[in-house]
């Protein structure tokens, strides 16, 4: 069995009732958390069977992608090393992301807490920005995980999950790029920023995408459905999605609190 449940789905701040940046993608009875914002904690452990997942995959961090992180690493200190100590959580992420989660909470440090894996520390780098970065070729439990470079203000990684019969890609938050075309290349879900309800003033610094936007590099990817997500505050989820079928001609879902997609 295959799911992908949506734990937040804002950008900058949650609105009443939602979250910020988080999925839970359940694979075979292996659990992996892509990203974990504001009040994105407490509905993975309402649909975490257990409580608690696998493994994590941050990708950058701004708080409303990876604040509550700090708090699953508390309930991991409090459950599962109070009987192994030496236990460990995957997560993949990028250093500022750790920075970040120790100016939370220093002690336990978050390196005793998470078995960390660098997203900027690449195989194979690319100098421009558009070609992957194999940052793991361990992968994640059943996934392969390869990762790329996106505009953003700070780092950040689109991250593409696959294993044998499903890929699943994210960006994260991210401009327009080519490397979107590749990321989400022929994936049987790519969930994309959409942001923005216009884009800005030609010629300005591009870190964040439209609907219209997403929806124009999933038909690039060739990606079989299309997830909006990571909506500013107040933002109307209706015509985000009419913009983007405007550009992909696919499946397009909107990301909306506690909703689960089969894959």
């Amino acid at each position: 069995m295959s799911r992908l449940t949506v734990l937040g789905s804002c950008g900058a701040w949650p609105e009443p009732g939602r979250a910020c940046a988080g999925f839970l993608l359940e694979h075979n009875g292996f659990r992996v958390v892509l990203d974990l914002g504001y009040g994105a904690a407490s509905r993975l452990f309402a649909h975490c069977p257990g409580g608690l997942p696998d493994a994590v995959v941050v990708t950058h961090e701004h708080p409303d992608h990876c604040a509550d992180v700090s708090a699953l690493g508390r309930a991991w200190h409090y459950t599962v090393q109070s009987a192994t100590p030496s236990a460990r959580l995957p997560l993949h992420c990028t250093p500022g992301t750790i920075r970040r989660l120790e100016a939370m909470e220093p002690r336990p440090h978050p390196t005793e807490l998470f078995e960390v894996h660098d997203l900027a520390e690449p195989a194979d780098s690319d100098p421009t920005g558009v070609g992957p970065t194999d940052s793991d070729p361990a992968g994640v439990g059943p996934f392969g995980l390869t990762s790329y470079p996106l505009p953003h203000h700070q780092p950040n990684f689109g991250v593409r999950l696959s294993a044998p019969g499903l890929t699943v890609a994210y960006t994260g938050d991210t401009g327009p790029s080519p490397a979107l075309a590749e990321l989400g290349r022929d994936a049987d879900l790519f969930i994309c920023d959409a942001t923005l309800r216009t884009p800005p003033p030609e010629g300005e610094p591009r870190y964040l995408m439209t609907a219209a936007e997403a929806g124009h590099w999933a038909a690039e990817a060739g990606a079989r459905r299309l997830m909006l997500t990571h909506f500013w505050p107040g933002a109307d989820r209706t015509t985000a999605a009419e913009e983007a079928r405007a550009r992909f001609g696919g499946e397009v879902l909107v990301a909306e609190e506690d909703v689960t997609v089969a894959l």
